[in-house]
This record gives C-alpha cells, sequence and structure tokens, in this order.
C-alpha cells in the first residue's frame, strides 16, 4: 500500500491517466478514424504524450482549483 502523504500525488495520477486516455482516444479517432488498422498505437502515443503533460498540470491546478471552489460554494452554518 501507499502511505496517505502522497494521496494528492495519486490522486493526480490517476485523475490525469484517466482524463488523458479519454480526450486522447477522442481526438485520435476524430483525427484518424478507429478503422486506420494503426488507430490503437496512434492513440497510445497521443495518450503518453498528454499524460505527461496533464500530470504535472493536475499537480499545480488542483491546489488553485480548490482554493476558487472554496470561495464560490456557500458553507452551512454552525
Amino acid at each position: 500500500m501507499i502511505p496517505a502523504r502522497y494521496a494528492n500525488v495519486l490522486f493526480g495520477l490517476i485523475l490525469s491517466g484517466l482524463m488523458s486516455c479519454m480526450v486522447s482516444g477522442i481526438a485520435t479517432f476524430r483525427a484518424a478514424e478507429a478503422v486506420d488498422a494503426g488507430f490503437p498505437m496512434l492513440w497510445l502515443g497521443a495518450w503518453l504524450s498528454s499524460w505527461a503533460v496533464a500530470f504535472p498540470a493536475v499537480l499545480v491546478v488542483a491546489p488553485l482549483t480548490r482554493r476558487l471552489v472554496a470561495r464560490l460554494v456557500v458553507r452551512p452554518a454552525d
């Protein structure tokens, strides 16, 4: 098991991996069409390069997003 102190990094790794996989799959499908025999390798290449950008981006943007959300939501009175 992974120590709890790495939870934010693990969350960012999983989130960025899944999101970049989906987005790169859709973009590759639209650009190359799934009938292309090379589609899986095109998708894999697109996914890996996009994940390399998405993971550090998530680590930087997530704290900013949490602060923005905290300012935008109404908290219930105690």
